[in-house]
């Protein structure tokens, strides 16, 4: 079975234009033309990924993001939300509502299909059997990749996909600086010039859940002009 795409936005042309890229790629796509469309689509079809509009009438992609992630039977469906707002503060709040990635309009076909692949190609290895440690440990940081759990200081902590992904490359290579590129490619499945700020946002996210203190972190590092490193004990 080919995986199984939701299109969600109230342009009828960009969905048409999505559409034809996946299809061509060999997916299955589901249209959908605003959030209450997107959220009945989302229980009956069950897809494997959403392309989600931001600004839609009605419920928003914020607000269909945020439904998403708090129904316990969709809420691990990556999210890939879609818009011509530029903002900074948008794409923190897209990302902090636990969407999986952020493109912006005008958008290349061929990307999104690329974006696409990636997200997916994520949540295979995500879902594969770990032969690696199952618990990671760094101070109070515990991170299960059986269950993909976190705790802190023996509380429980939510994260996203890329939170936790990026947690993972961190705590598996304690004290190593790596690079930005390194941690992309970890934690989103690609890399290339222009998403080192959305990286700075997962970090800045991160770092708010499981920092004492977000703005002087005792776990993740910035190495300036390189990337980040895991520190602590």
């Amino acid at each position: 079975m080919p995986p199984r795409i939701l299109v969600v936005d109230d342009d009828k042309a960009i969905v048409k234009v999505l559409t034809a890229y996946l299809e061509q790629s060999g997916y299955q796509v589901f249209p959908a033309y605003d959030g209450e469309q997107a959220l009945h689509a989302l229980r009956r079809e069950r897809p494997d990924l959403v392309i989600l509009d931001l600004m839609m009438p009605g419920r928003d992609g914020w607000e269909v993001t945020s439904l998403v992630r708090a129904d316990q039977s969709l809420a691990a469906t990556p999210i890939i939300l879609l818009t011509a707002r530029v903002e900074e503060t948008d794409k923190i709040v897209g990302l902090e509502l636990g969407a999986d990635d952020y493109i912006t309009k005008p958008f290349n076909g061929r990307e999104v299909v690329a974006r696409v692949k990636a997200l997916l190609r994520r949540v295979r290895l995500d879902q594969a059997p770990n032969a690696a440690p199952h618990i990671l440990a760094c101070g109070g940081l515990k991170l299960d990749l059986d269950q993909h759990t976190l705790t802190v200081d023996s509380a429980p902590v939510e994260l996203t996909r890329t939170e936790f992904n990026l947690l993972e490359a961190l705590l598996s290579n304690p004290g190593y600086t790596l690079t930005r590129d390194e941690l992309l490619e970890k934690a989103v499945g690609y890399a290339y010039e222009g998403l080192g700020r959305t990286l700075d946002t997962h970090i800045r996210n991160l770092r708010r859940k499981i920092e004492p203190d977000p703005d002087n972190p005792t776990y993740i590092q910035t190495v300036y002009g390189v990337g980040y490193r895991l520190t602590g004990s």
